[in-house]
Protein backbone atom coordinates (compact mmCIF):
# COMPACT_ATOMS: atom_id res chain seq x y z
CA UNK A 1 0.00 0.00 0.00
CA UNK A 2 1.78 3.22 -1.27
CA UNK A 3 1.88 6.56 0.21
CA UNK A 4 -0.01 8.32 -2.21
CA UNK A 5 -1.20 12.24 -1.08
CA UNK A 6 -4.60 13.05 -2.69
CA UNK A 7 -4.94 14.70 -5.94
CA UNK A 8 -1.23 14.77 -6.64
CA UNK A 9 0.33 13.18 -9.48
CA UNK A 10 3.92 13.92 -8.38
CA UNK A 11 6.86 11.95 -6.19
CA UNK A 12 6.68 13.12 -2.92
CA UNK A 13 10.65 14.31 -3.31
CA UNK A 14 9.77 16.58 -6.06
CA UNK A 15 6.32 18.14 -4.09
CA UNK A 16 8.88 18.57 -1.34
CA UNK A 17 10.99 20.94 -3.65
CA UNK A 18 7.97 22.12 -4.94
CA UNK A 19 6.71 23.29 -1.65
CA UNK A 20 10.29 24.34 -0.02
CA UNK A 21 9.27 28.05 0.65
CA UNK A 22 5.99 27.44 1.90
CA UNK A 23 7.76 24.44 4.43
CA UNK A 24 10.54 27.25 5.53
CA UNK A 25 7.68 29.41 6.97
CA UNK A 26 5.44 27.23 9.15
CA UNK A 27 6.11 27.22 12.55
CA UNK A 28 8.00 24.18 14.17
CA UNK A 29 5.34 21.70 16.65
CA UNK A 30 6.94 19.27 18.91
CA UNK A 31 5.10 15.96 19.33
CA UNK A 32 2.38 16.84 17.10
CA UNK A 33 -0.29 14.37 16.01
CA UNK A 34 0.27 14.53 12.20
CA UNK A 35 4.31 14.00 12.62
CA UNK A 36 3.47 10.89 14.59
CA UNK A 37 0.87 9.70 11.90
CA UNK A 38 3.69 10.31 9.09
CA UNK A 39 6.49 8.51 10.82
CA UNK A 40 4.13 5.81 11.37
CA UNK A 41 3.55 6.02 7.49
CA UNK A 42 7.30 5.31 6.27
CA UNK A 43 7.60 7.98 4.36
CA UNK A 44 10.82 10.19 4.60
CA UNK A 45 8.71 14.02 5.45
CA UNK A 46 8.28 16.01 8.07
CA UNK A 47 5.09 17.94 9.20
CA UNK A 48 6.12 21.52 8.33
CA UNK A 49 6.83 19.77 4.89
CA UNK A 50 3.61 18.24 4.40
CA UNK A 51 1.13 20.90 5.44
CA UNK A 52 3.54 22.99 2.78
CA UNK A 53 2.30 20.61 -0.17
CA UNK A 54 -1.12 20.69 1.25
CA UNK A 55 -0.93 24.66 1.00
CA UNK A 56 0.71 24.73 -2.37
CA UNK A 57 -1.65 21.95 -3.19
CA UNK A 58 -4.68 24.12 -2.36
CA UNK A 59 -3.55 27.38 -4.01
CA UNK A 60 -2.89 25.56 -7.47
CA UNK A 61 -5.97 24.32 -7.40
CA UNK A 62 -7.71 27.09 -6.44
CA UNK A 63 -5.97 29.21 -9.38
CA UNK A 64 -7.17 26.80 -12.09
CA UNK A 65 -10.48 26.19 -10.94
CA UNK A 66 -11.16 29.95 -10.39
CA UNK A 67 -10.24 30.45 -13.74
CA UNK A 68 -11.63 27.51 -15.44
CA UNK A 69 -15.11 27.98 -13.65
CA UNK A 70 -15.30 32.00 -14.41
CA UNK A 71 -14.80 31.21 -18.08
CA UNK A 72 -17.07 28.70 -18.57
CA UNK A 73 -19.64 31.03 -16.21
CA UNK A 74 -18.55 33.96 -19.11
CA UNK A 75 -19.73 31.79 -21.89
CA UNK A 76 -22.81 30.88 -20.26
CA UNK A 77 -23.78 34.86 -19.42
CA UNK A 78 -24.43 34.15 -15.36
CA UNK A 79 -23.92 37.26 -13.84
CA UNK A 80 -21.31 37.50 -11.44
CA UNK A 81 -19.43 34.85 -12.86
CA UNK A 82 -16.50 35.95 -10.52
CA UNK A 83 -18.07 35.73 -7.13
CA UNK A 84 -19.77 32.49 -8.13
CA UNK A 85 -15.83 30.90 -9.61
CA UNK A 86 -14.77 32.22 -6.33
CA UNK A 87 -17.03 30.34 -3.88
CA UNK A 88 -17.02 27.14 -5.94
CA UNK A 89 -12.90 27.33 -6.50
CA UNK A 90 -12.69 27.99 -2.89
CA UNK A 91 -15.00 25.30 -1.50
CA UNK A 92 -13.25 22.61 -3.59
CA UNK A 93 -9.89 23.71 -2.64
CA UNK A 94 -10.71 23.81 1.04
CA UNK A 95 -11.74 20.30 0.51
CA UNK A 96 -8.65 19.18 -1.43
CA UNK A 97 -6.77 20.16 1.37
CA UNK A 98 -8.66 19.14 4.38
CA UNK A 99 -9.08 15.19 2.88
CA UNK A 100 -4.28 16.01 2.23
CA UNK A 101 -4.58 16.92 6.29
CA UNK A 102 -6.12 14.06 7.00
CA UNK A 103 -5.03 11.35 4.88
CA UNK A 104 -1.72 10.35 6.54
CA UNK A 105 -4.11 9.67 10.01
CA UNK A 106 -6.62 7.48 7.09
CA UNK A 107 -3.56 5.54 5.92
CA UNK A 108 -2.44 4.63 9.04
CA UNK A 109 -5.95 3.24 10.31
CA UNK A 110 -5.57 1.01 6.94
CA UNK A 111 -2.29 0.01 7.18
CA UNK A 112 -3.08 -0.77 11.09
CA UNK A 113 -6.22 -3.08 10.31
CA UNK A 114 -4.27 -4.66 7.29
CA UNK A 115 -1.40 -5.46 9.65
CA UNK A 116 -3.59 -7.18 12.51
CA UNK A 117 -5.82 -8.63 10.20
CA UNK A 118 -2.70 -10.90 8.75
CA UNK A 119 -1.03 -11.08 12.41
CA UNK A 120 -2.79 -14.41 13.57
CA UNK A 121 -2.10 -16.40 10.78
CA UNK A 122 1.34 -15.20 10.12
CA UNK A 123 2.45 -16.10 14.02
CA UNK A 124 0.68 -19.57 13.46
CA UNK A 125 2.37 -19.58 9.64
CA UNK A 126 5.94 -18.73 12.61
CA UNK A 127 5.43 -21.14 14.89
CA UNK A 128 4.87 -23.98 12.84
CA UNK A 129 8.49 -23.33 11.12
CA UNK A 130 9.96 -22.44 14.10
CA UNK A 131 8.97 -26.16 15.70
CA UNK A 132 10.19 -27.54 12.55
CA UNK A 133 13.30 -26.25 13.33
CA UNK A 134 13.63 -23.68 10.70
CA UNK A 135 15.94 -20.81 12.56
CA UNK A 136 14.44 -17.19 13.01
CA UNK A 137 16.02 -15.19 10.79
CA UNK A 138 15.22 -18.30 7.62
CA UNK A 139 11.55 -17.59 9.32
CA UNK A 140 11.39 -13.76 8.73
CA UNK A 141 12.86 -13.96 5.16
CA UNK A 142 9.98 -16.59 4.70
CA UNK A 143 7.28 -14.41 5.90
CA UNK A 144 8.26 -11.20 4.30
CA UNK A 145 8.17 -12.87 0.95
CA UNK A 146 4.23 -14.56 2.00
CA UNK A 147 1.42 -13.00 1.03
CA UNK A 148 1.01 -11.33 4.35
CA UNK A 149 0.50 -7.56 3.07
CA UNK A 150 1.56 -4.73 5.21
CA UNK A 151 2.77 -7.57 7.70
CA UNK A 152 5.34 -9.00 5.23
CA UNK A 153 6.91 -5.37 3.79
CA UNK A 154 7.51 -4.59 7.56
CA UNK A 155 9.15 -7.73 7.50
CA UNK A 156 10.84 -7.10 4.86
CA UNK A 157 12.46 -4.24 6.28
CA UNK A 158 13.24 -6.35 9.12
CA UNK A 159 15.00 -8.96 6.64
CA UNK A 160 17.31 -6.05 5.24
CA UNK A 161 18.81 -4.25 8.34
CA UNK A 162 19.44 -7.79 9.48
CA UNK A 163 20.63 -8.82 6.32
CA UNK A 164 23.12 -5.08 6.26
CA UNK A 165 24.62 -6.90 9.81
CA UNK A 166 22.14 -5.07 12.37
CA UNK A 167 21.02 -7.61 15.36
CA UNK A 168 17.76 -9.42 15.29
CA UNK A 169 16.86 -7.93 18.52
CA UNK A 170 17.48 -4.27 17.83
CA UNK A 171 15.85 -4.63 14.54
CA UNK A 172 13.01 -5.88 15.91
CA UNK A 173 12.36 -3.33 19.05
CA UNK A 174 13.38 -0.51 16.73
CA UNK A 175 10.48 -2.36 14.32
CA UNK A 176 8.08 -1.45 16.80
CA UNK A 177 8.51 2.26 17.29
CA UNK A 178 7.66 2.92 14.01
CA UNK A 179 4.62 0.72 13.42
CA UNK A 180 0.87 2.05 14.48
CA UNK A 181 -0.33 -0.82 15.31
CA UNK A 182 -0.57 -1.76 18.54
CA UNK A 183 -1.03 -5.95 18.49
CA UNK A 184 1.80 -6.21 16.72
CA UNK A 185 4.42 -4.15 18.97
CA UNK A 186 3.14 -6.22 21.83
CA UNK A 187 4.16 -9.40 19.73
CA UNK A 188 7.38 -7.70 18.72
CA UNK A 189 8.43 -7.28 22.27
CA UNK A 190 7.73 -10.29 23.77
CA UNK A 191 9.80 -11.92 20.80
CA UNK A 192 12.67 -10.01 20.96
CA UNK A 193 12.78 -9.78 25.29
CA UNK A 194 12.43 -13.60 24.64
CA UNK A 195 15.57 -13.55 22.51
CA UNK A 196 17.36 -11.56 25.00
CA UNK A 197 16.32 -13.83 27.73
CA UNK A 198 17.40 -17.01 25.55
CA UNK A 199 13.92 -18.26 25.81
CA UNK A 200 12.60 -21.07 23.46
CA UNK A 201 10.86 -18.87 20.55
CA UNK A 202 7.86 -21.85 19.35
CA UNK A 203 7.27 -20.83 23.33
CA UNK A 204 7.16 -17.05 23.26
CA UNK A 205 5.37 -17.10 19.49
CA UNK A 206 2.80 -19.72 21.26
CA UNK A 207 1.76 -17.58 24.02
CA UNK A 208 1.76 -14.49 21.71
CA UNK A 209 -1.09 -16.27 19.44
CA UNK A 210 -2.93 -17.45 22.27
CA UNK A 211 -3.05 -14.14 23.65
CA UNK A 212 -3.88 -12.77 20.30
CA UNK A 213 -7.09 -14.70 20.32
CA UNK A 214 -8.52 -14.27 23.29
CA UNK A 215 -8.35 -10.38 22.17
CA UNK A 216 -9.92 -11.78 18.90
CA UNK A 217 -12.42 -13.19 20.69
CA UNK A 218 -13.16 -9.94 23.03
CA UNK A 219 -13.57 -8.13 19.73
CA UNK A 220 -15.50 -10.53 18.33
CA UNK A 221 -17.77 -10.10 21.25
CA UNK A 222 -17.87 -6.35 21.42
CA UNK A 223 -18.52 -6.32 17.37
CA UNK A 224 -21.53 -8.38 18.27
CA UNK A 225 -22.74 -6.07 20.78
CA UNK A 226 -22.40 -3.12 18.73
CA UNK A 227 -24.00 -4.55 15.63
CA UNK A 228 -27.17 -5.13 17.85
CA UNK A 229 -28.31 -1.41 18.06
CA UNK A 230 -27.64 -0.87 14.38
CA UNK A 231 -29.21 -3.66 13.06
CA UNK A 232 -32.46 -1.94 14.44
CA UNK A 233 -31.95 1.60 13.49
CA UNK A 234 -30.99 -0.35 9.53
CA UNK A 235 -34.16 -1.58 10.29
CA UNK A 236 -35.95 1.60 11.12
CA UNK A 237 -34.32 4.51 8.63
CA UNK A 238 -33.61 1.97 5.27
CA UNK A 239 -36.93 -0.15 5.47
CA UNK A 240 -39.80 0.91 8.30
CA UNK A 241 -39.60 4.63 7.12
CA UNK A 242 -39.26 3.92 3.16
CA UNK A 243 -42.48 1.45 3.10
CA UNK A 244 -44.19 4.02 5.62
CA UNK A 245 -43.14 6.74 3.07
CA UNK A 246 -44.59 4.93 0.16
CA UNK A 247 -47.96 4.60 1.09
CA UNK A 248 -48.21 8.00 2.54
CA UNK A 249 -47.01 9.41 -0.38
CA UNK A 250 -48.95 7.51 -2.72
CA UNK A 251 -52.39 9.03 -0.36
CA UNK A 252 -51.22 12.71 -0.43
CA UNK A 253 -50.58 12.66 -4.10
CA UNK A 254 -53.81 11.30 -4.48
CA UNK A 255 -55.57 13.32 -2.21
CA UNK A 256 -53.83 16.69 -3.00
CA UNK A 257 -53.81 16.09 -6.91
CA UNK A 258 -49.94 16.17 -7.11
CA UNK A 259 -48.74 16.58 -10.57
CA UNK A 260 -46.88 13.24 -12.49
CA UNK A 261 -43.84 14.66 -12.76
CA UNK A 262 -43.98 15.70 -8.96
CA UNK A 263 -45.06 12.50 -8.07
CA UNK A 264 -41.97 11.18 -9.80
CA UNK A 265 -39.28 13.39 -8.34
CA UNK A 266 -40.76 12.30 -4.78
CA UNK A 267 -40.59 8.69 -5.66
CA UNK A 268 -36.83 9.05 -6.94
CA UNK A 269 -36.04 10.75 -4.09
CA UNK A 270 -37.03 8.28 -1.60
CA UNK A 271 -35.16 5.75 -4.03
CA UNK A 272 -31.85 7.65 -3.89
CA UNK A 273 -32.61 8.17 -0.27
CA UNK A 274 -32.74 4.06 0.74
CA UNK A 275 -29.89 3.58 -1.77
CA UNK A 276 -27.66 6.30 0.27
CA UNK A 277 -28.51 4.60 3.79
CA UNK A 278 -27.43 1.30 3.02
CA UNK A 279 -24.11 2.60 1.73
CA UNK A 280 -24.02 4.64 4.80
CA UNK A 281 -24.68 1.20 6.93
CA UNK A 282 -22.71 -0.78 4.82
CA UNK A 283 -19.65 1.68 5.69
CA UNK A 284 -20.62 1.46 9.27
CA UNK A 285 -20.47 -2.49 9.79
CA UNK A 286 -17.06 -2.13 7.55
CA UNK A 287 -15.74 0.04 9.99
CA UNK A 288 -16.40 -0.96 13.23
CA UNK A 289 -15.21 -4.79 11.91
CA UNK A 290 -12.78 -6.61 14.41
CA UNK A 291 -8.74 -5.51 13.49
CA UNK A 292 -7.93 -9.48 13.89
CA UNK A 293 -10.35 -10.99 11.62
Amino acid sequence: MKFQIPLTFSEIEKLKIRSRFIASHIKYKPKSKLEENLKNSGIDISREEYIAICINTFFVIFIILFVVSSTVLIFLNIKYFYFLGFIFSLLFSAFVFFSQIVYPRIYVMRREKNIEKNLIPALQDILIQLSSGVPLFSVLVNISSADYGELSVEFKKAVRRISAGSPEQEVLEGLSKTNPSTFFKRTLWQISNGMNAGSDMTFVVEDSVKSLNEEQMIQIQNYGNKLNPLIVFYMLIAVIIPALSITFLTIISSMVNLSRFTTIILFVGLFIFVILMQIMFLGLIKSRRPSLM
